[in-house]
């Protein structure tokens, strides 16, 4: 922990990557969120709108080669999240000073922008924001015909996405999402690989044991639930306030974890992809571990409802992806592929890595055939 404190500068020299025509919306709180959108060439027919949805400390400016495969014949926007790309108003700021030729900032405590996010709702607002903009967008560049509306989602995305869907009272906006596509979606908690799992994943493992039971029996033989009631009745509020006094002023700095090494590692299997992750300024290298533990909670909560979610959808993952681990893609496909008949599984048969949409080139591009060719089944 005290080496994390120590943590080397993170230094942005170029701007922010741009693949379509920039907008900034304005939330109800009156923050900005950042939103790109590319749209078909000039008479070309368009035959629905998707939206993307980043992961956990990313941003949609990488998603430069999906946009563009997929803009022939969609319009295609994408949305950085609360405290992400330049909706975090550090990276904001220091892309109006490069663009003023000022070309060297230090962004090392961009990470506390997550020090807001007690919850996903509001990554969940911004969700419905950019969905309201797209779709009135949508209806203006397409007259007489409402198009459908997919979301396309990744890792943290995907339970940002999901869990809104389930959430919201806006039917009228739910109408019109036509469905959705996770790619190694956020359902279950991390598993450290090797040696240094033996260590972790049994506090991992225990963290959200406790959680999952707080409050919440489970079908279980009586003995075993008092058990389970009792040591979460007891280890929970521990954790919960250990790692609240952790994520306060003065001490996040110095307890938020840095990313290990191992975990660019299953990133992609594409080592060209890999260098250029690491050296990516954009990218958040730390988390205040109340933004952490909130995601853990809300993976909690999506599981215990997760069977009433009725979008029709198309899963992408790893077989062996240690990021977000494949037990929570089996209890999901368990409890919700007979809920809609096109729901479809596509799984990495022998893969470990978590950005699937970053695979190496023709691996990508096989994902994003199946992508467009699933679309274009809903659409029909």
């Amino acid at each position: 922990m005290l080496i994390n404190g120590c943590a080397k500068q993170q230094m942005v020299t170029e701007l922010y990557p741009v693949w379509g025509e920039e907008i900034i919306l304005t939330s109800d709180h009156n923050s900005n969120r950042y939103l790109q959108i590319k749209e078909p060439e000039q008479g070309r027919p368009v035959e629905a709108c998707i939206l993307i949805v980043h992961g956990m400390n990313e941003y949609i400016g990488r998603y430069n080669n999906v946009a563009h495969y997929l803009s022939d014949r969609f319009i295609v926007a994408g949305v950085d999240l609360t405290a992400h790309g330049l909706s975090n108003s550090i990276f904001a700021q220091i892309q109006n000073d490069l663009k003023q030729g000022i070309f060297e900032h230090d962004v090392s405590d961009a990470f506390l922008e997550q020090a807001r996010l007690r919850s996903l709702q509001p990554m969940r607002d911004d969700l419905e924001l950019a969905l309201n903009y797209l779709i009135q967008h949508c209806d203006q560049q397409v007259v007489n015909k409402k198009l459908p509306i997919f979301i396309l989602s990744h890792s943290l995305g995907s339970l940002v996405s999901t869990s809104w869907f389930m959430q919201t009272e806006n039917n009228q906006l739910k109408s019109r999402i036509g469905g959705i596509i996770l790619s190694g979606p956020a359902f279950s908690v991390t598993q450290v690989p090797g040696w240094r799992g033996w260590l972790q994943n049994p506090f991992i493992n225990f963290t959200f044991h406790t959680h999952e039971h707080f409050l919440n029996p489970h079908n279980e033989a009586l003995p075993v639930m008092l058990f389970n009631q009792i040591l979460s009745l007891i280890t929970v509020p521990i954790q919960d306030g250990m790692i609240e006094l952790l994520s306060l002023p003065g001490m996040r700095q110095l307890f938020s974890p840095t990313t290990p090494d191992w975990v660019v590692n299953y990133l992609s299997n594409w080592e060209e992809e890999r260098k250029r992750h690491q050296s990516d300024p954009y990218i958040i290298r730390r988390s205040i571990l109340r933004y952490v533990l909130t995601i853990e909670k809300e993976v909690i909560d999506f599981r215990r409802n997760m069977a009433k979610f009725t979008l029709p959808y198309l899963l992408i993952y790893s077989e062996h992806d240690p990021i977000t681990p494949a037990w929570g893609n089996t209890d999901f496909i368990a409890a919700t592929l007979q809920n809609h008949s096109d729901n479809e599984v596509f799984m990495l048969e022998g893969a470990n890595h978590h950005e699937q949409l970053f695979s190496t080139p023709a691996l990508r591009k096989q994902i994003l055939q199946k992508i467009r060719s699933w679309i274009t089944k809903e659409i029909s």
